[in-house]
């Protein structure tokens, strides 16, 4: 049941994590579309000079049949105000039968086409439903007013994929590409192992899955091909994966949601979300062709690991060179206080992160500081936020990160249902002390 003060309760729910940016906030309580799950978060420069942003948007709780689809929305005022969001891909409305888009992507060319790839649901599924799907690929030439037909773009067969070819790929991207040094656009992904070939046929809890991390560079995007046409070449892939033993069960890989850097020599710097307890990180000198086996994430050489349960840890590049690591700084699981390995996803805290050459680790990080938290003093009729829903603490960063004019901005969202934004100051990260030695 929808609390009587929902609007009242709303507007206090949105404020717990101070928000500096407010980008969409659900109104499905006051009878609007299926809009109240809002995830995978990610804002980029626009061709035009214009702030855009794509994300997953659902109708229900994650997992449940939530109808996803694909919207983009755009800012002419650096953030300030926002479009009404319009569809991209996917179900556009609730009777529309077309399958479910999540985790899409954008990739930007030199004339300024806007690509959009996803993963597109077939009906057919592994271990779990919204994981499983084909890539396919659609763009606009007007800035997004107006997208193309999607296109099916092809995929290599994967030793960790349905040896059957029954079973479409399970995989996510979960950031914004980077530029190599080539030119192309350079991401990492998450590659969920078929139950087929995997080292545990069942499991008691999603993060006892096996999954490594894996590469795609897109070679050919600023020739303006179609989708269909995209040249995509795989690195770590397969035997070479990144792999990142699971605490309970070592012989089962967990490792997910690379989030990657380049340092100022040119490598590239990566760091995962596990199922150990910690942060794990890999380095490539050879601009993501191959990595170093993963190690745990360390403050410094020879230092304390950053703690982590199973949840995002994005790492982005400031303004001014420097490095920020957003993660829970927990471990997860009972021990922590939380339901699963997964668990609490809450709060976030910030690490700084400093290059140090000739270090075995390159970056090195502060103590973490406390950034945000949305459990706070607001109270709900029977545990229901202000949708009549079962609120959840949730803060898993399916975040973005943006440095338009030297302003440093993490777009991030709370409980997969506000999307928000929140400044990163260099007042904020004033006492903030990375170790030098």
């Amino acid at each position: 049941m929808v609390p009587s003060d929902a609007e009242e309760v709303l507007g206090k729910e949105v404020q717990l994590t101070q928000p500096d940016y407010e980008v969409f906030i659900p109104e499905h309580w006051k009878g609007s579309s299926d809009d109240g799950h809002n995830q995978h978060f990610l804002v980029f420069d626009g061709p035009d000079g214009s702030l855009m942003v794509v994300w997953t948007q659902g109708s229900a709780a994650e997992g449940a049949h939530q109808r996803h689809r694909i919207v983009f929305s755009r800012s002419d005022d650096e953030g300030a105000t926002w479009t009404e969001p319009s569809h991209v891909i996917g179900p556009n409305g609730r009777n529309d039968p077309a399958l479910m888009a999540h985790w899409q992507f954008p990739l930007v060319s030199k004339s300024g086409r806007i690509y959009v790839i996803v993963n597109r649901e077939t009906g057919v599924y592994g271990w779990i439903k919204m994981h499983t799907g084909k890539m396919q690929g659609l763009y606009s030439d007007d800035n997004g007013a107006s997208w193309s037909q999607p296109q099916d773009i092809p995929m290599p067969t994967s030793p960790y994929d349905d040896p059957e070819g029954k079973i479409p790929p399970e995989w996510i991207v979960w950031q914004i590409p980077t530029r190599d040094l080539s030119g192309g656009h350079f991401v990492g992904y998450t590659h969920w192992i078929n139950r087929a070939v995997a080292t545990r046929k069942e499991v008691e809890q999603w993060p006892e899955i096996d999954s490594v991390a894996e590469f795609m560079r897109f070679e050919n995007v600023d020739d303006d091909p179609e989708p269909r046409d995209l040249r995509i070449r795989y690195s770590a892939w397969g035997d070479q994966a990144l792999r990142v033993p699971h605490k309970k069960y070592p012989l089962v890989s967990v490792a997910q949601e690379p989030s990657i850097v380049r340092l100022p020599d040119d490598r590239l710097f990566v760091v995962m979300r596990t199922a150990s307890g910690y942060i794990w990180y890999s380095v490539s000198a050879d601009d993501g062709e191959t990595w170093r086996s993963p190690r745990p994430l360390l403050h410094r050489d020879h230092g304390l690991p950053l703690l982590q349960p199973t949840s995002a840890c994005p790492i982005y590049q400031l303004a001014d060179g420097r490095y920020v690591l957003f993660y829970h700084n927990n471990c997860g699981g009972p021990v922590a206080g939380g339901e699963s390995d997964s668990q609490p996803r809450r709060p976030v805290f910030v690490a700084l992160g400093e290059f140090r050459p000739g270090a075995d680790q390159p970056l090195w990080f502060s103590d973490p500081k406390f950034l945000m938290d949305n459990k706070g003093s607001v109270k709900f009729e029977g545990d229901v936020n202000a949708y009549g829903e079962p609120r959840t603490p949730d803060l898993s960063l399916y975040s973005s990160f943006t440095t338009r004019g030297g302003n440093n901005v993490l777009w991030y969202p709370v409980g997969k249902t506000f999307l928000l934004g929140k400044k990163i100051t260099d007042e904020f990260l004033a006492d903030l002390e990375v170790p030098d030695q």
